[in-house]
């Protein structure tokens, strides 16, 4: 069990043990005024501590690098340090985590952040389940592989792609590019980075959906152009020499949002402590692992094959923002993956919003979304901060800036985001 710092939990130091209890309360005092000179925590006769409602929790990820805090705070025991007895399960697929959240199996989970915004929705095939985000688990380190005939041919610039796009149609044989789930991260910034070189996903090209581990050996067997995925298995595809790095999501996105920690709405209605517990314990983890000297013991600790089953130097390099491309260029990034600096943590409203605004002008959703009130729903700061305060820890707090993408489109959250969403010369808006 672990309590506020400084909280005792001894009744005896609070000078009232049961014998005194029962001994005042045959004299005839009040119960007003025996609970007078106890906490507020004191409730009948048993102590009510911040002590989580559940405390065995089996955490859901996917073998990417940042499943990371999850592992870190299993392996370092960090959960058991506030009282939750940890199990992390690693999935086949971002389809049997969502399913596997929504059925109870796993009780909080490593989750792409519009994973839960289309299960709140019950939107692209997601079974309607409303989800909370009380807590970003990173920022950057996913990329842009394509297949290693263009390299030299296509560099950063997504409209060199698109030469290659309009013979194949011509062919009757449209280019394949793959992403992890239809409505998550990977999808939308190969969306968006497939607009912004004039090609439109649903039209132009064949968009597919491959688990993260099986892109480097669909790519191998020629089963796709390109792919979007988190670490490793872009760094991989170079190591393996069967693709290069065209982008970093970070080169699209300084500091964009990628995964979460989620849980059922449900769940953590009725176990507020515990998912409390859970970020406290995550907050730890996160914190430790943005100190670099730290991140060879968390490549040995992930890499394992219980987690992402990758050498540890694949993983190594880009968490360290060495950056080899794999076609010539390299670069020493300071936009590494991240899990705590930079406000990391928050779950920003604004993030939803802007999910939301590319659902709607890739024609995933038809007619404007309530864009204040979903957010409201998925994104909960009020969770994080109220965590956050209980451990004394400082955070950047609600920020409302703008985001340009590298395409030098602007998004306002103070703004409009129907009309962001259909301000793209590229795209499906319906209705």
């Amino acid at each position: 069990m672990k309590n506020k710092p400084n909280q005792k939990t001894n009744l005896s130091s609070h000078n009232l043990n049961r014998r005194q209890f029962l001994g005042k309360a045959a004299k005839g005092l009040t119960l007003a005024t025996l609970f007078a000179g106890l906490p507020k925590s004191w409730m009948g006769t048993a102590y009510a501590s911040d002590a989580p409602e559940t405390t065995a929790l089996n955490f859901g990820m996917i073998a990417l690098t940042d499943c990371s805090p999850i592992v870190i705070a299993h392996e370092k025991g960090l959960f058991k340090k506030y009282g939750i007895q940890s199990t992390v399960t690693k999935g086949a697929n971002w389809a049997a985590i969502r399913d596997n959240l929504s059925s109870g199996t796993i009780q909080a989970t490593h989750m792409l952040l519009g994973m839960p915004i289309a299960s709140t929705m019950g939107l692209a095939g997601s079974p309607k389940k409303p989800m909370i985000i009380p807590w970003l688990l990173n920022r950057n380190g996913q990329a842009i592989t394509l297949k290693t005939e263009w390299k030299g041919k296509v560099g950063a610039d997504p409209k060199d792609i698109k030469p290659f796009v309009e013979s194949a149609k011509k062919l009757g044989e449209p280019l394949t590019f793959a992403m992890t789930f239809p409505p998550g991260t990977h999808a939308m910034w190969m969306r968006y980075y497939l607009g912004a070189g004039g090609i439109n996903p649903d039209k132009d090209v064949s968009l597919i959906t491959v688990p993260p581990p099986q892109m480097v050996a669909n790519m191998k067997i020629g089963k796709m152009d390109g792919y979007c995925v988190g670490e490793p298995w872009n760094a991989r595809a170079i190591a393996d020499k069967i693709g290069f790095t065209s982008v970093s999501t970070q080169d699209m996105w300084k500091d964009h949002p990628e995964k979460v920690c989620a849980f059922l709405a449900e769940f953590a209605d009725k176990n507020p402590k515990t998912v409390k517990a859970v970020l406290k314990a995550l907050n730890e983890a996160s914190v430790w692992l943005d100190v670099m000297d730290n991140r060879p013991e968390q490549c040995a600790i992930v890499s394992k094959p219980t987690y992402i089953n990758c050498d540890a130097k694949t993983i190594l390099g880009r968490l360290q923002g060495h950056y080899d491309y794999g076609d010539g260029r390299t670069k020493e990034d300071p936009n590494y993956m991240i899990f705590s600096s930079r406000n990391c943590n928050y779950p920003q409203p604004k993030y939803a919003k802007w999910f939301l605004s590319q659902y709607r002008r890739w024609g995933l959703l038809k007619g404007t979304p309530d864009y204040e009130g979903i957010t409201k729903q998925v994104m909960r700061p009020d969770i994080y901060e109220e965590a956050m305060k209980e451990i004394g820890y400082a955070h950047g707090g609600l920020d409302n800036s703008k985001e340009t993408l590298f395409d030098g489109a602007t998004f306002d959250p103070t703004g409009d985001p129907e009309a962001y969403a259909k301000s793209f010369a590229v795209n499906n808006v319906k209705g």
